[in-house]
């Protein structure tokens, strides 16, 4: 029997605790500012992108006013609703070290299946949704086959599914957009209006908060988000404590897809159409709204808030350089140069020390 136990044997209720805490109290005092900011960045990836966007909506405020007038917020959240739900699927990928280059591609080919099935007289609008969000699932778990059956690089595979979906989408299309006249109210129900006050929002910012609120339940609070995060956190070390890696990066690739479905239909009501055109820079803005979000394209660590913000984060730099008369090109820069940030505050955070 070993000191410790038998300590506890003899003092029973009192865990044998005080020689760790002393170290763990002695190496805290011996942090420096930066490193105890070091740690609790790490603890709560999302604080960083939360004062990167408190920073730019007063700056943003102070060189437009009119940035901060409910309009405008209202634009923006409206706006944001298609990149956040793309990039929760994202995240969750990436949450795995994985990366998915064809969520634009899903999301497209599921709003064209589910849009050509119900325009004129087709097939009732429900049923359309639901086709089109299987669609998005098939799809995903065909990523997540190649990448657990092939062995190949989620990179590699979803580079080439990009380029398939994409012509899957065009051919069966024929390229031609549907409009929302031609489509049931079910499908074009994302779009609706709620006031709220001197806000407006949509039926479709509502559905992607609720996706938010429920992927970040199952991260945080289920076997399956805590299996997530081991597998991108070390996956040898996932194995070797028995959990199924194969079966959870199956999944993980299948939930992205049914929310690219969902996101489809988000879409269609935002966009007031169903083109083979729509999001082209899905790939872009998605990753750049996790990366900026916190979450590390190691794997591991990140959460769905952090997501949320960096979605807002890009939007907002759009609208705000907009209104203050910036060029385009020099609005592609600064995300650019936000993207170099968050990643070099990933590498520095993932350094953290006990």
């Amino acid at each position: 029997m070993s000191t410790t136990e038998q300590a506890a044997i003899n003092q029973p209720g009192i865990p044998d605790r005080a020689p760790a805490n002393a170290a763990e109290q002695f190496a805290k005092r011996r942090r420096s500012p930066l490193q105890r900011v070091q740690h609790v960045l790490h603890a709560h990836p999302w604080i960083s992108p939360l004062m990167v966007l408190i920073v730019s909506f007063v700056i943003f405020t102070i060189i437009k006013p009119r940035f901060a007038e409910p309009r405008t917020l209202s634009l923006v959240i409206q706006q944001v609703a298609v990149i956040a739900a793309l990039a929760i699927g994202q995240t969750v990928v990436i949450l795995t070290a994985g990366i998915d280059l064809s969520v634009g591609a899903i999301s497209i080919l599921a709003m064209l299946v589910a849009a050509n099935l119900a325009k004129g007289d087709g097939i009732p609008g429900v049923a359309a949704i639901l086709v089109g969000v299987l669609v998005g699932a098939a799809a995903g778990a065909l990523n997540g086959l190649l990448v657990t059956r092939l062995r190949l690089p989620p990179f590699i595979v979803t580079l080439g599914t990009l380029s398939i979906f994409t012509a899957i989408a065009l051919l069966y299309s024929k390229g031609q957009s549907v409009q929302s006249t031609a489509l049931p109210d079910a499908l074009n129900w994302t779009g609706t209006i709620i006031p709220l006050g001197q806000f407006r929002i949509t039926v479709g910012v509502v559905i992607v908060a609720v996706l938010a609120l429920v992927t970040a339940f199952a991260l945080s609070q289920t076997a399956w988000g805590r299996h997530v995060y081991a597998v991108g956190d070390d996956i040898e070390a996932s194995r070797l404590v028995g959990i199924r890696v194969d079966r959870v990066l199956l999944s993980v690739y299948a939930v992205a897809g049914v929310i690219y479905g969902i996101t489809a239909w988000v879409l269609i009501g935002r966009a007031g159409t169903a083109s083979p055109n729509a999001i082209v820079d899905a790939n872009l803005e998605s990753i750049t709204a996790v990366v900026i979000g916190g979450t590390s394209l190691f794997g591991g660590r990140g959460a769905i808030i952090g997501t949320v913000l960096g979605a807002l984060i890009v939007v907002s730099f759009r609208f705000g350089l907009s209104l203050a008369g910036v060029d385009d090109q020099w609005r592609v820069l600064a995300v650019g140069v936000l993207i170099i940030v968050a990643v070099s505050i990933d590498q520095w955070i993932r350094k953290v020390k006990a």
